[in-house]
C-alpha cells in the first residue's frame, strides 16, 4: 500500500497508509491528521490547503483555474500549495509528503 506523509503544525511527522484513488483530504480524514476540508471536496472553499514537499510538486497534475481561484483565499499561501482535496493519491505519488499551514482561513 502506498504510503504518504504529513508534516503537522507543530513539526510532528505522521506517515500513514495511502490508497490509490483517495485524495489527501480523504486520507487527512481517515487518519484523523487536522485537515478541514469544509466543502467536502467539492472545490468550493481552501480549508484543504496543503503545502507540497518541493520534491514532490512536480510530480503532481497542474491545477486547474478553479483550483487556483481557491487558492486565492487560502491562508500561509506557498508556492508549492495545493488543496488537498485536488491531488489524487497514484502509483507516482508513492512516499508523498505535505505540510499542514500554520492556520487555515
Amino acid at each position: 500500500m502506498p504510503k504518504m506523509t504529513f508534516i503537522e503544525r507543530d513539526g510532528t511527522r505522521r506517515e500513514v497508509e495511502a490508497p490509490l484513488g483517495l485524495s489527501v483530504l480523504e486520507i487527512a480524514h481517515r487518519n484523523g491528521v487536522d485537515v478541514e476540508g469544509a466543502c467536502e471536496g467539492s472545490l468550493a472553499c481552501a480549508t484543504c490547503h496543503v503545502i507540497v514537499d518541493g520534491a514532490w510538486f512536480p510530480k503532481l497534475s497542474e491545477p486547474t483555474e478553479d483550483e487556483e481561484d481557491m487558492l486565492d483565499l487560502a491562508f500561509d499561501l506557498q508556492e508549492t500549495s495545493r488543496l488537498g482535496c485536488q491531488i489524487i493519491i497514484t502509483d507516482e505519488l508513492d512516499g508523498l509528503v505535505v505540510k499542514l499551514p500554520s492556520a487555515a482561513r
